[in-house]
């Protein structure tokens, strides 16, 4: 149950936490005081990540601020769905207010406890706090400043005509008849600065109330930067065992979907003849095992189980693999491949040894495990391979353009493999922009986070591209 104990915010207003969360739009002055369960406090928090990491993905893609904004409402209407008020008749704005305004405090708790962490999740919340700024309408804003004592001083008529000439130059785009101007002192609006997107004088800014997002995401910025300080130094009294391993882990939570393994594939039959026929719809990791085993005729262990799920996954079936195997170890004795790898493909498959139905591996487990050593060939190209090496396997690969290889290596160099590997398959595939899914829509694709997840979505845009090129 809510609490009926009245609170004061840092601008002086008395506020009753027992009211329904009055706008969409939060500074998250006022901490949660209800009771929640566990399964809801790991449930909202991971939600709330998929949504953050979702702007963290777009963003390194270099996708423009309209094709992110695009993304994260997909997104968050999968894992944090938040409505204006005008929306109350169709939606439940209060659990959806609630969940946002829980999940942010358990996030705040998770990301305060080093500068790494504050300075990640500071980014990605004002990131999505100016997405909902921008999307809310007029109305729900202003009501939502005016409730947070947010003022600016304007310029009045006179003043704005005196300097027609300058705020015309620095804002080419506005009509400046209808634009009302905000002066504040020019270091707090950097950004804007920096963009040459205001005409500075005597140490102000004069910002068009079309940039109001940029000093309303300054307020939020300074105030969840002083919160996080707060919840850093509170974060070491913290000893609820049961929230402690999710809050100390979570950053390195996985956060793909699971893969389920089914006999519907989305190919029509896949072979021990017809595996290298697909190749060119593996992810790099595949591709090089793949190529390595035909260099070779042997993989070893962690690759050979790597690369053997992600054929179990793909539809290749024991018996196929026995067959797809035998004819790759093609310098052995059949003796010696029955005694030293038959068992193991049929273990995979849940046929030998605990009978366990083992899955493909996912992005995360690929790239937290061994490092490969000498004579290796498993693990994530992005991450285990050095970068000329890497160089040379992404130019190889269809990777040609200068400035393309410079903006996979720049995200390799952010160890973002995962949004590498989905940056490479947009580049390869030809996805500039989005991603059709067969809805007659076009979307930005999510992250990558599973080597079967990218051979499904390649198959799939090869069936698309057909379809379409065949009408």
């Amino acid at each position: 149950m809510f609490s009926k104990r009245t609170l004061v915010s840092e601008t002086g207003e008395v506020k009753n936490h027992n009211q329904k969360y009055p706008y969409r739009l939060n500074f998250y002055n006022i901490p949660p005081i209800e009771e929640i369960t566990t399964e809801e406090f790991e449930v909202f928090a991971l939600d709330r990540l998929q949504v953050l990491k979702a702007i963290e993905s777009a963003s390194l893609r270099s996708k423009t601020e309209l094709q992110v904004a695009d993304h994260i409402r997909d997104i968050s209407n999968q894992y944090l769905p938040l409505h204006s008020t005008e929306g109350a008749k169709n939606y439940p704005l209060e659990e959806e207010r609630r969940k946002d305004h829980i999940s942010h405090f358990i996030l705040r708790l998770a990301y305060c406890r080093t500068e790494e962490l504050r300075k990640w999740f500071i980014k990605q919340e004002c990131a999505l706090f100016r997405i909902r700024f921008i999307e809310e309408n007029k109305e729900e804003r202003q009501a939502f400043l005016n409730n947070e004592r947010l003022y600016w001083n304007d310029l009045t008529q006179n003043e704005k005509e005196s300097m027609k000439n300058e705020l015309s130059q620095a804002n080419p785009h506005i009509k400046f008849n209808d634009e009302t101007f905000f002066i504040v002192n020019f270091e707090q609006v950097p950004d804007l600065v920096a963009r040459r997107a205001v005409y500075i004088k005597a140490g102000k800014a004069y910002v068009p109330i079309s940039e109001q997002v940029t000093l309303v995401v300054v307020e939020f910025r300074k105030r969840l930067s002083a919160a996080l300080d707060l919840a850093s130094r509170a974060f070491p009294s913290i000893d609820d065992e049961r929230i402690l391993p999710l809050l100390n882990n979570i950053n390195q939570q996985y956060l793909g979907k699971a893969y389920v393994f089914n006999n519907d594939t989305i190919v029509d039959k896949v072979t021990a003849d017809n595996v290298d026929q697909m190749v060119g719809h593996f992810p790099l990791c595949m591709m090089h095992m793949h190529r390595k085993l035909r260099e070779l005729h042997h993989l070893k262990h962690y690759a050979r189980m790597q690369y053997s799920l992600f054929l179990k996954g793909i539809g290749l079936t024991v018996e196929e693999a026995l067959i797809f195997w035998r004819k790759s170890f093609s310098s052995i004795t059949d003796e010696k491949f029955q005694k030293e790898y038959a068992y193991n493909i049929r273990h995979n498959y849940g046929m030998e040894g605990k009978r366990q139905d083992y899955l493909p591996l996912n992005c995360n487990s690929i790239i937290m495990h061994k490092q490969p050593g000498p004579g290796e060939q498993h693990g994530c190209p992005f991450k285990h391979f050095s970068e000329d090496n890497l160089k040379v396997f992404l130019t190889q690969t269809g990777v040609k353009k200068d400035e393309h290889l410079k903006a996979i290596l720049d995200i390799v160099k952010g160890k973002h493999y995962q949004v590498a590997c989905t940056k490479y398959f947009e580049i390869t595939k030809c996805l500039e922009d989005s991603i059709s899914r067969g809805d007659g829509e076009r979307h930005l694709m999510e992250t990558i986070t599973h080597p079967n997840s990218y051979f499904k979505q390649s198959v799939t845009l090869s069936k698309i591209n057909n379809s379409q090129n065949s009408k």
